[in-house]
């Protein structure tokens, strides 16, 4: 039989590389949801109107962003949202904010896009493929 393992004998584990603490959500979130993870957040679906998401790196919605979303909290600017449909009412990255365009008529047509800080403002452009 094999000796009982003490504490001291525990398998080395690996350091945490930066990039895989990830949540992954396979569904979308519904108003008065709320999203809070240290990490980056992937929402395969919507996240409607009243719905919140809080994460500590990126935010990745394969859907449309609808409501409040906070990436890089509280104070990552390096932190990016990208979306396929990027429609929020609020966008926060790091300490910066951009309110959305309460206005439906001036709605452009859907397109993935980013959202990033550049020169102390968040700015929003087409998603090219790259971060």
């Amino acid at each position: 039989s094999l000796p009982a393992a003490t504490p001291e004998q525990k398998p080395p584990q690996p350091a945490p590389m930066k990039g895989t603490n990830t949540l992954y959500l396979r569904r979308g979130l519904r108003g008065g949801q709320k999203e809070i993870f240290d990490g980056d957040v992937v929402v395969m679906g919507d996240v409607n109107q009243g719905a919140e998401i809080l994460a500590g790196g990126d935010v990745v919605v394969v859907g449309t962003l609808r409501g409040m979303v906070h990436a890089g909290y509280p104070d990552n600017k390096e932190a990016v949202v990208v979306a396929l449909n990027l429609t929020p009412l609020q966008l926060r990255i790091g300490p910066l904010i951009a309110r959305g365009d309460d206005n439906p008529n001036n709605r452009r047509s859907p397109r993935s896009e980013i959202a990033r800080v550049k020169d102390e403002h968040i700015m929003i452009e087409p998603y090219q493929g790259k971060l």
